[in-house]
């Protein structure tokens, strides 16, 4: 397979996820609905931080293996475990702080009656003013972004050792990922009123899958077990944080059972989906 037809196979992987984004669009007046794709993209996430937090761990596990056997460096070890942490940390803490930043641009302290807010005078960043949904569904954009970049430097680096039919595996299974993962993006907004736009869910559409065409092309040219590690343990912490945010807009929605149904068939989806790529993959 040559580079460039590598190059397609790549984009092609990371832009299905564009099918499940104009679900957004669709509008939900039905509570149940809301609370369905909410709890759809709950699971999904939590496969998805199963999924990358395995891919993190491995090359961790393995540097601790090969020490023990006395075929390898504890320095190694150490070095790539203090990599795993603070990605994870820097994933989930970045997310953190700029919530509470967002939130604080969000709020004046002088609003009322005869008065100006602070807000009216004061330029604030596009990011600030998203709804809370339309926020919510970026972060979550971006946290399957860096996890979509380390799948990419998998199709790349398996394509780069002449391992083609490992390549299209990969290339398989992960756009029926990317399909389920575009409707993850969108279920924070199905309890809006007002429909995002089609340059709104473009966007989203870049962030979540573009890194996967990306990370194919740094993995046919060069690929690092630390960097490797790093990016996924990234994509964990900030994993970690929507899911988090997710359980809360779940417990708002209320229909406690409809939700645990449908966080259950968003890990069944997710692990069916995995579940095809290693059957793919022989």
């Amino acid at each position: 397979m040559s580079t460039a037809q590598t190059l397609v196979l790549g984009a092609i992987a990371g832009f299905t996820i564009f099918i499940g984004l104009p679900l957004g669009r669709v509008r939900r007046s039905n509570p149940a609905v809301s609370a369905a794709l909410s709890a759809i993209a709950t699971g999904v996430l939590l496969f998805l931080l199963w999924d990358v937090l395995v891919h993190g761990v491995e090359p961790v596990e393995e540097a601790m293996d090969r020490a023990v056997e006395g075929g390898g460096s504890w320095g190694r070890f150490a070095g790539l475990s203090l990599l795993l942490a603070g990605g994870f940390a820097a994933g989930l803490m970045s997310l953190g702080y700029y919530e509470r930043w967002a939130g604080r641009r969000r709020v004046s302290k002088l609003v009322g009656p005869g008065a100006a807010a602070v807000d009216e005078f004061t330029a604030r960043s596009a990011l600030a003013r998203l709804s809370p949904g339309r926020r919510l569904a970026l972060l979550i954009a971006v946290g399957i972004g860096v996890h979509n970049f380390g799948e990419g430097l998998a199709i790349g680096q398996s394509a780069a050792k002449g391992a083609t039919s490992l390549a299209l595996a990969l290339i398989i299974g992960f756009a029926l990922h990317n399909t389920t993962e575009g409707f993850g993006i969108v279920g924070p907004m199905g309890g809006e009123s007002e429909r995002p736009s089609w340059r709104f869910l473009a966007v989203l559409g870049l962030i979540g899958g573009g890194p996967t065409f990306l990370g194919t092309v740094v993995g046919q040219a060069w690929v690092n077990d630390a960097v490797s590690v790093a990016l996924f343990a990234v994509a964990a912490g900030s994993i970690l944080f929507v899911v988090q945010e997710l359980f809360a807009v779940n417990r708002k929605l209320g229909m406690p059972l409809l939700v645990l149904w449908m966080t259950f068939a968003g890990l069944v989806l997710g692990f069916a989906t995995d579940f095809v790529l290693e059957a793919v993959g022989g």
